[in-house]
C-alpha cells in the first residue's frame, strides 16, 4: 500500500525552504517587489537552487543533481506555494528538467545543461505557453506566447519540427506580458528557426516534452494544495482574533461551517497532491490517470481557498496590501496553468474508458 506520509527527510526540507523564505522572501518584501514590478527576489533563487540544493532535486547524482525524487520537489512547491513565491522553480527544476531527463542523458549538451540546471547556475524553461497541458501536441512557431518565468530564463528548450533546440537567451527576443498573477510573469519568446543547439530528434522531443509537461502538472497540485494551506491558515488565524459584539468572528456559526468546509477540502486535496507524486516519483503506470485526477480536484480547492481566504476577511483582504489577493491572483492562474481542469476531466475519462460529458 502507498504511503502518502511525509518522511523525516521531507519534513527536514520542508523546514529549511520554509526558514529561508520567511527569512528573504516574507509578505513585506514580497508585496514591495510587486510594487516595483519586479518580482523575481534578489539572491533567493541562488539560495534555494544552490545552497539548499533545490534545484536539482530530481537530477540523479551523477548527473550533478541530488537523485531526489519528486516527492522531495512537492515539498518544496508547497512551500513555495504557501509564500507565493516568485521562482523558477515549477519551470526550470520541474518541467525543463524532466524534459532533458527523458533524452539521452550521455549525450554531453544534455548532460552540461542537467549540471548547470542541478546547481542552480542556469535556469531553463520550455517554450510553449503555461496553459500547455500534458497530452497537447506543442505546435512549432517562431513566436511563443504566455511562456512562464522566461524573463528569468538563461536557455530556452523549444520544440521545433525537427526536434527539441537548446536556444540561448541570447539568441531570443522576450517580450514581457502583463499576467494575471503578478508573481509568475509571463512573455512572449521569438527564436530564428536556425538558433540553438539540436538535443534530440523529432520522435524522442515527443516524449520528453510529454513527460515534462506531466510532472509539472502533477507538482503543480503540490502548489496549489500549499497556498491552498495557507489561505486557510490565515483565515483562521485572522477571525480568531476579529471581534464583533464582543466575540470572535471566528466563533459565530456560520463562519465556523465555512472553514470547517474548506478544511476538508484541503485534507482531500493533500492525498490527491501526494498521490500524484508518489506516482511520478514511482514512474507507477497509473501516474497520467493520477496526476488529472490531482489537477482535476486541486486547482479547484486552491481557487475556493483563496476566495474564502479574501471575502473571511472582510474589506482588509480586498487591500493591495495583504497578501490575499496575490494567493487568489495565483490560484486563478494556476487553475489554467498545464491544462485546464476541463481539460483534465477528459483525461480522466479518456483514461478509465467514460464517455466525456457533452
Amino acid at each position: 500500500m502507498t504511503d502518502l506520509l511525509y518522511s523525516e527527510t521531507e519534513d527536514d526540507l520542508r523546514a529549511a525552504v520554509r526558514s529561508l523564505l520567511t527569512d528573504r522572501a516574507g509578505t513585506d518584501v514580497l508585496l514591495g517587489r510587486i510594487e516595483s514590478g519586479e518580482p523575481y527576489v534578489p539572491g533567493l533563487w541562488k539560495s534555494l537552487a544552490g545552497e539548499i540544493g533545490a534545484a536539482g532535486l530530481l537530477v540523479p547524482e551523477e548527473l550533478g543533481g541530488q537523485g531526489a525524487s519528486h516527492r522531495e520537489a512537492a515539498v518544496v512547491l508547497e512551500e513555495l506555494g504557501r509564500a507565493v513565491t516568485p521562482a523558477p522553480y515549477l519551470t526550470s527544476s520541474v518541467v525543463a528538467t524532466e524534459t532533458l531527463l527523458a533524452l539521452d542523458t550521455a549525450s554531453a549538451p544534455v548532460a552540461e545543461l542537467l549540471a548547470a540546471l542541478a546547481d542552480g547556475r542556469t535556469v531553463a524553461v520550455l517554450a510553449l505557453p503555461l496553459s500547455t497541458g500534458p497530452g497537447t501536441e506543442p505546435s512549432p512557431a517562431g513566436t511563443v506566447a504566455g511562456v512562464a518565468d522566461a524573463v528569468a530564463a538563461d536557455v530556452f528548450l523549444v520544440p521545433r519540427s525537427d526536434g527539441l533546440h537548446a536556444v540561448t537567451a541570447a539568441e531570443a527576443t522576450v517580450a514581457p506580458q502583463t499576467p494575471l498573477d503578478l508573481t509568475r510573469p509571463l512573455a512572449a519568446v521569438t527564436t530564428a528557426a536556425a538558433s540553438g543547439i539540436r538535443l534530440a530528434d523529432a520522435g524522442a522531443t515527443r516524449a520528453a516534452v510529454e513527460r515534462g509537461l506531466l510532472a509539472g502538472a502533477g507538482l503543480l497540485a503540490s502548489e496549489q494544495l500549499g497556498l491552498a494551506e495557507w489561505c486557510l491558515e490565515e483565515t483562521v488565524r485572522h477571525t480568531r482574533g476579529r471581534f464583533q459584539f464582543n466575540r470572535p468572528v471566528g466563533s459565530f456559526q456560520a463562519l465556523k461551517h465555512r472553514m470547517a468546509q474548506l478544511w476538508l477540502e484541503i485534507v482531500n486535496a493533500r492525498a490527491a497532491a501526494r498521490a500524484a507524486a508518489d506516482a511520478l516519483a514511482t514512474g507507477s503506470p497509473d501516474a497520467p490517470l493520477t496526476v488529472a485526477v490531482a489537477q482535476a480536484y486541486c486547482a479547484k480547492v486552491a481557487v475556493h481557498a483563496a476566495e474564502e481566504c479574501v471575502q473571511l476577511h472582510g474589506g482588509i483582504g480586498m487591500t493591495w496590501e495583504h497578501p490575499a489577493h496575490l494567493a487568489l491572483k495565483r490560484a486563478k492562474s494556476d487553475q489554467i496553468a498545464l491544462g485546464s481542469v476541463g481539460r483534465h476531466q477528459d483525461a480522466i475519462a479518456a483514461l478509465v474508458g467514460l464517455p466525456a460529458p457533452a
